[in-house]
């Protein structure tokens, strides 16, 4: 079993699913008065996309239902562009999206850990 792969997915799983805690039962207006939940929002999404980008190139293409890009584009325009982050995104990145991501990636943790 490929353990940095096993570490990387176990980072990303626990970001997301922080990420749709964090989320889950506000809205943007909640977020852009609670600068503790969006910097933690902003911290989750970052790692998630870090986490994904470490991922080699060998494991995401032998698991090619997952959008490892996704992630790590957001991570990049995250830190790259943070003072112009569309909370609307990431609320409904975190909201609609992150459940079915999480749930893939579970899929691709059983499928390695067998």
């Amino acid at each position: 079993m490929p353990q940095r792969e096993v570490l990387l997915l176990g980072e990303m799983v626990d970001a997301a699913e922080q990420a749709q805690l964090l989320a889950s039962g506000r809205d943007v207006a909640d977020l852009e008065s609670d600068r503790q939940r969006r910097d933690a929002l902003l911290w989750n999404f970052t790692v998630l996309g870090e986490a994904a980008a470490q991922l080699p190139d060998d494991f995401k293409a032998a698991h090619p239902d997952v959008n490892w890009a996704r992630p790590s584009q957001l991570r990049n325009r995250i830190v790259h562009g943070y003072w112009s982050i569309d909370l609307e995104i990431l609320h409904a990145t975190a909201v609609d999206d992150l459940p079915t991501f999480v749930a893939q990636l579970r899929l691709v943790l059983n499928a390695i850990g067998s």
